[in-house]
């Protein structure tokens, strides 16, 4: 089974897709997918004893179970603990979206090492399910807005601080504000400080979405515009301009990139 391994700032995902599955949607052929804490500081061995812990309800074992592994990392010191962990306990040289990597796309940046590796993966991922020209918005620690030519290329995009960060930016200068839950409030004209965050948090970051998407749009002629990420269940609702979402798009650009690399 091929293990993709996504590493975020602030959370990482997990995926285990069955060997030869079928490639035509992100979820095909995906056995199981966990959301965890990206902890900068776990060792290679703390990284086996976690995946080992999640693979175990299901009787499966890094050992015998995975025959491939994937990964984008946006974390340095978690990419080269994951790759020393695969390499100790599973006997296997990960695929990993860095320079030199086949990822069948063009990057059409004025320096190519600059793009993130999950960027690269929804893009490839995008483009697969949906071709182009696309726009891939993912609700991150930052949210990124990566834009696909219809040549297959990655042309750029926009990146504007997360929901989540934006917030702990605010609690953290406003002292008189506390932390809410995000979910979605009872409308836009908030009758509390917890309604009013809510509101500015959901419909303020669905109209950025929108606004952004629109003036892609003026400069592509059109786009398809796909959606991924943890909070993008949140945001998506409220947006118009977002055709589809895509929880598993950068693992499924990983998969892809590991099946241009094996």
């Amino acid at each position: 089974m091929l293990l993709t391994i996504d590493v975020g700032n602030t959370q990482t995902v997990l995926g285990l897709y069955e060997d030869g599955s079928a490639v035509n949607a992100a979820d095909a052929g995906l056995v199981d997918n966990w959301r965890i804490r990206t902890d900068h500081d776990r060792t290679p061995d703390e990284h086996a004893v976690l995946i080992r812990s999640l693979l175990r309800p299901s009787n499966r074992d890094l050992e015998s179970t995975v025959t491939g592994v994937a990964i984008c990392a946006g974390v340095p010191q978690v990419l080269a603990s994951l790759r020393a962990m695969i390499v100790r306990y599973a006997d296997l040289e990960p695929v990993v979206i860095e320079p030199g990597v086949k990822t069948g796309m063009p990057i059409l940046y004025d320096n190519p090492k600059e793009v993130g590796a999950d960027r690269i993966a929804n893009a490839v991922g995008a483009y697969d399910l949906y071709g182009g020209p696309t726009v891939v918005v993912d609700f991150g620690t930052g949210n990124n807005f990566d834009v696909i030519s219809a040549e297959g290329e990655f042309l750029g995009g926009a990146i504007a601080p997360g929901v989540e960060v934006s917030l702990d930016a605010l609690f953290g200068r406003a002292s008189a504000l506390r932390a809410v839950d995000l979910v979605e409030p009872r409308s836009v004209i908030g009758k509390s400080t917890v309604e009013s965050l809510q509101s500015g948090a959901v419909y303020g970051f669905a109209a950025q979405v929108d606004g952004m998407v629109d003036r892609f749009r003026n400069e592509l002629g059109g786009c398809t515009v796909v959606a991924t990420g943890g909070l993008a269940h949140l945001i998506v609702p409220s947006t118009s301009s977002v055709e589809h979402v895509e929880p598993f798009l950068t693992l499924h650009g990983l998969r892809l990139v590991y099946e241009r690399n094996r």
